[in-house]
């Protein structure tokens, strides 16, 4: 943002209450679950982003393929990265010593360019890593959306490319593409991969996520390794002063 101006998608924001429908103390709800979680249980991973993380979670994938490698789900639905960006600095990255982080928003910031949205995500890498400075960040491209051509799918990927130069910078971070080629020869993108051209379904996940799941994997065995040199060369030391 140029000229001192505030940008919204880079300031953090509680979700709004939409009424009667108390939004907000539904999101403040998740919100004390999630920090709740993070104080008690010890995650080596955590995914955090809107929707299409939160409903992973829903998925058989997620019990058979990231909860053996106790994994955390803080996804929200509709949620855009001044939320994510509240939420990580209001406790949900706290009290843990995390080996990875998924993060995955951004889509939904409707009324802000994409400038302002790869700028909030890298608001919230830059927060992450304040609270979590040994974690692999693995940010996540955001998703075509929408069964025709349209604005914002153009605008996503625009977000996408700027993440691609703003986050070399950033150290043991990673921009990770999990678009399989949902958009087909004709532009459109099918309902038998995107529900509502926005959501994924169950076979879209796994074709989507499959690629998290191979890197959360090298990065894990890394850290295991890393580990045992560790206690390797202090045995060793040990071992000479003896």
């Amino acid at each position: 943002m140029s000229g001192g101006a505030v940008n919204p998608a880079a300031t953090p924001t509680q979700a709004p209450n939409f009424g009667e429908d108390d939004r907000l103390e539904r999101w403040l709800g998740l919100h004390r679950r999630f920090v709740s979680e993070a104080q008690e249980k010890e995650p080596d991973v955590v995914f955090i982003g809107d929707s299409i993380i939160a409903f992973l979670s829903y998925h058989e994938m997620w019990d058979r393929l990231f909860v053996p490698m106790h994994a955390l789900n803080f996804g929200i639905n509709a949620e855009c990265t001044q939320n994510v960006l509240w939420r990580v600095t209001n406790g949900e990255m706290d009290q843990m010593n995390l080996k990875a982080v998924v993060l995955l928003v951004g889509t939904n910031n409707h009324g802000s360019t994409a400038e302002q949205i790869s700028d909030g995500l890298v608001a919230i890498v830059d927060a992450i890593r304040e609270r979590q400075k040994s974690a692999s960040i693995i940010v996540l491209m955001l998703l075509p959306r929408g069964e025709k051509p349209n604005p914002i799918r153009e605008r996503n990927a625009q977000v996408n490319e700027l993440l691609s130069k703003k986050l070399l910078s950033k150290p043991q971070t990673q921009l990770l593409n999990i678009d399989p080629g949902f958009v087909q020869p004709d532009g459109s993108i099918s309902h038998h991969d995107m529900w509502d051209y926005l959501h994924l379904t169950k076979s879209a996940y796994t074709r989507a996520f499959e690629p998290v799941h191979e890197l959360l994997l090298q990065i894990l065995d890394e850290e295991d390794e890393k580990i045992k040199r560790n206690a390797n060369l202090e045995e060793l030391a040990i071992a000479e002063e003896n």
